[in-house]
C-alpha cells in the first residue's frame, strides 16, 4: 500500500493505522529478541534501550488501536496487513547491521518514516473522517515525536561507544 497520496476514506485511514499496529509488534517483538538472545550479557544501558523500545512500542499500539475503534470502519484482517509492512517498510534482518544497536536504530527510523508519511497523507486530504482530524494528527505527531526521540538516544548511544 502506498502512502504517497492522500488518505480518501475512513477504510484506507483504519488500514494505515493497522498497518502501523503490525509494525509496532514488530518493533516490540524484535527489541524483546534482541534483549533475549545476545551471546554475552547485554550492558545495562543496552538492555534498558531495548526494554523501553518494547514498552514504547506496545503503548504506540494500544493508542493506535483507540483510534481505529473510533473509525467507522471495517478493520481489515492482520493476516493481509503483515505482508503490506514487509513490503513498504521492510525490516532488514539483524544479520544485516553491525549489532544490535544498528538494528534498532533502523527500526526507529522506519516508525518514525511511517508515521511521517501517515500524517502527509491525512493532511493531504479533503476527506472528512469520521475521527476527529485534530485529534487524530495530535495522537500521529506524538508517536512520530517518540520515535525521533528514539533515533536520537540510539545514535547518542552508538557515538558514545566509538
Amino acid at each position: 500500500m502506498s502512502i504517497t497520496r492522500a488518505v480518501g476514506s475512513d477504510h484506507q485511514l483504519a488500514r494505515l493505522l493497522q498497518i502501523g499496529m503490525v509494525l509496532e509488534e514488530v518493533v516490540e517483538a524484535r527489541a524483546y529478541k534482541h534483549a533475549q538472545s545476545m551471546e554475552t550479557e547485554p550492558e545495562a544501558e543496552i538492555l534498558a534501550l531495548l526494554e523501553d523500545a518494547a514498552e514504547e512500542s506496545a503503548e504506540h499500539r494500544t493508542k493506535l488501536e483507540s483510534l481505529v475503534d473510533k473509525l467507522e470502519a471495517e478493520p481489515v484482517p492482520f493476516d493481509q496487513i503483515e505482508p503490506l509492512v514487509e513490503a513498504q517498510y521492510g525490516q532488514t534482518k539483524p544479520e544485516d547491521f553491525d549489532g544490535v544497536l544498528y538494528d534498532q536504530l533502523c527500526n526507529e527510523e522506519t516508525a518514525y518514516k511511517f508515521y511521517d508519511d501517515v500524517i502527509t497523507a491525512i493532511e493531504a486530504s479533503e476527506t472528512s473522517f469520521s475521527i476527529d482530524r485534530h485529534h487524530l494528527v495530535t495522537v500521529l505527531s506524538g508517536i512520530r515525536e517518540e520515535e525521533a526521540d528514539g533515533v536520537e538516544e540510539v545514535t547518542t548511544m552508538m557515538e558514545s561507544r566509538q
